[in-house]
Parts: structure tokens; C-alpha cells; sequence
């Protein structure tokens, strides 16, 4: 199936809408965006689970979760080793950001027997701060393969990626912990 029903322009323009509206950190709407985008995002790129990551003493703690219903795999506030994670495999640069079929690059093919579920179309970007730090990852994927453009695919979620950073930024600065 090829994903064709939305322009990348237009969706980058809603997620940078949600995410750069408010410019009061302290405004609850912010908390509100970052789901939202979220639920946009994999809808529109029809994944079955997106989060957003953050790397916390040696796991990657899932903040934020959008899945299909029915497809609930992970958990808000879950967590599991980092070492294991394909999000620490693309950030280290072992893994590439896109992957259009899990079973067929031979890094990932090997990893899948492992996986506590299937992963088909893999999309791993790293959300940066401002002084270099990696917060986490901004991930989603889907259980079978899915044929996208991985160009314009990884482009949103790389601008997505770097607007949460600033929401994040934004939220130190006032006060409001990770």
C-alpha cells in the first residue's frame, strides 16, 4: 500500500502549528500538543505505534505514545533497557533512520526473533538539545512493511523531532521537569 493521501508540506505545517502555537512554556497546551502530533503523525504516515523516548540512566523511557487501537505494545512511562533498543542502535549510528522492511536489512533481520513484537517499517530519529545533548528519540513503525516515501517520512518526523526539543527546551526553562 502506498501512503499518498496527505502532502508532507501540509503535514509539516500542522505539526509545526501544534507544536510552535503557544510560546508560553507554562501554558498547558503544550503538554496537549505533543500527543496530538503524535496521533497526526501515524495516522497520516499509517504506522501503528509512535512515542517519544528519552534516554534516562541506561533505559529509554517512553514519554509520550500514540498506537493503533488494538496495537498497544508499549506503555506511557514504560520502559525497558536502552542497550537493547534499535533507538540507541540509530542515534549511535548502527542502524539507519529509515527502514523500509525490517526482515530484509540484515542488521535488523537478525534482531527480530528477539522483538516482544513484530516490527515491518521502522522510523528512528533522535531528538537533539540545543548543546548537543540526546534527549531521546522521536520513533515510529509499523508490525508488517509499509511502502512510503522514507524521504518525505523521515523528514517530517526530523522536523518534529527537532520542535519537540524546543517544547522540551521550553519546559526546563520554565521549571517543568522531563
Amino acid at each position: 500500500m502506498f501512503v499518498t493521501d496527505y502532502n508532507p508540506d501540509d503535514l509539516v505545517a500542522k505539526v509545526t502549528e501544534l507544536l510552535v502555537a503557544t510560546h508560553d512554556a507554562a501554558d498547558p497546551e503544550i503538554d496537549r500538543s505533543v500527543p496530538e502530533v503524535l496521533s497526526l503523525l501515524r495516522n497520516k504516515l499509517s504506522m501503528d505505534v509512535i512515542f517519544v523516548s528519552q534516554f534516562v540512566d541506561g533505559k529509554r523511557v517512553f514519554r509520550h505514545v500514540d498506537q493503533d487501537q488494538g496495537a498497544e505494545v508499549i506503555e506511557t512511562g514504560g520502559s525497558d533497557p536502552l542497550e537493547d533498543s534499535w533507538c540507541k542502535q540509530v542515534v549511535e549510528g548502527r542502524l539507519p533512520q529509515f527502514i523500509q522492511d525490517a526482515g530484509k536489512q540484515p542488521e535488523t533481520a537478525a534482531q527480530l526473533d528477539k522483538l516482544a513484537f513484530p516490527i515491518g517499517t521502522h522510523i528512528s530519529v533522535p531528538i537533539v538539545l540545543k548543546g548537543g545533548e540526546v534527549y531521546g528519540t522521536l520513533c515510529t513503525f509499523s508490525f508488517r512493511p509499509k511502502e512510503i516515501n522514507g524521504h518525505d517520512a523521515l523528514t517530517v518526523l526530523q522536523l518534529t523531532a527537532q520542535l519537540t526539543a524546543m517544547k522540551i527546551e521550553e519546559g526546563e526553562r520554565s521549571g517543568l521537569s522531563r
